[in-house]
């Protein structure tokens, strides 16, 4: 059996963080899939989808660390080719990854203690998302 459905979100930009697994358990429950595999997937080059303790430290240290290992304003060829400020948006997202596969069993998400789903906005402006999630099972 398949599932399909989406998750819109507005962010606010560069560094916004959105837990997700909440809205995905709910999906989950609607499909009445007991086991099988939820995957996550963001619709966009600029956004990225995680696993992460969702918290406040972690809301500003995950973007922070991504902006020392790609900073932004480097001479990109990104940024010759369309001057448009978010070379490092899209190295950033595609280092962190679009998308997230979690299994399910018993008809949850199986997440640790202090794992939680979240999409991450990379670019430097605020985007209306499109998350897609596809649940997988019986």
């Amino acid at each position: 059996m398949m599932y399909q459905d989406t998750i819109q979100l507005s962010t606010k930009g560069h560094g916004d963080m959105h837990r997700l697994d909440d809205r995905i358990q709910q999906m989950i429950e609607r499909s009445e899939i007991r086991t099988g595999l939820a995957h996550i997937f963001n619709v966009g080059s600029t956004g990225a989808i995680g696993a992460i303790e969702f918290e406040p430290g972690l809301e500003k240290d995950l973007p922070a660390i991504l902006n020392k290992l790609i900073p932004p304003g480097r001479n990109y060829g990104h940024e010759q080719a369309w001057h448009d400020g978010n070379a490092h948006s899209h190295l950033q997202a595609t280092l962190l990854g679009p998308s997230l596969t979690v299994p399910v069993r018993q008809g949850r998400l199986v997440l640790g203690t202090w794992q939680q789903v979240i999409h991450l906005e990379c670019d430097i402006k605020p985007r209306n998302r499109e998350i897609t999630v596809t649940v997988i099972g019986e």
